[in-house]
């Protein structure tokens, strides 16, 4: 399809690092979606290899907070101080986890939309993110 026009980038979803080199002799991988969150961090490797190449990489599920979710986590803490959402405050971990990080958290509702995307105007300091990532 990419060779026929009909598509501009393709991606690959649940895939190793090794399906990745396997898709990547076929077509330029765009992105990568795999399940990944605070509490999910099996495709660890399949990140990294991602942003060594500089391709996107998609969590499915991003919100899953797991423990962190109780109010005496370290997730809830950081929310706490900025008035914002545990949900907001994972999203803000998953960006400042990488550069080639693009969740898309799904929703039915528009305010939840907006919680979503204030995400991105959260920054964690190196302590708060150090202390979420290290909490599971």
């Amino acid at each position: 399809m990419i060779d026929e026009g009909s598509i501009r980038h393709a991606g690959s979803s649940e895939v190793s690092v090794a399906g990745i080199e396997a898709a990547a002799r076929l077509f330029p991988v765009a992105t990568v979606q795999n399940r990944y969150n605070l509490s999910d961090r099996g495709s660890e490797d399949v990140l990294e290899y991602c942003e060594h190449h500089g391709i996107g990489f998609i969590p499915w599920y991003p919100l899953a907070a797991g423990l962190l979710a109780q109010s005496d986590s370290p997730l809830q803490a950081a929310a706490r101080r900025r008035q914002a959402a545990s949900g907001q405050t994972a999203l803000a971990w998953l960006l400042r986890r990488s550069p080639v990080m693009l969740p898309i958290p799904g929703t039915a509702r528009v305010a939840h939309l907006e919680q979503n995307v204030g995400a991105a105007g959260i920054t964690l300091s190196d302590e708060e993110f150090r202390a979420i990532d290290q909490a599971v």
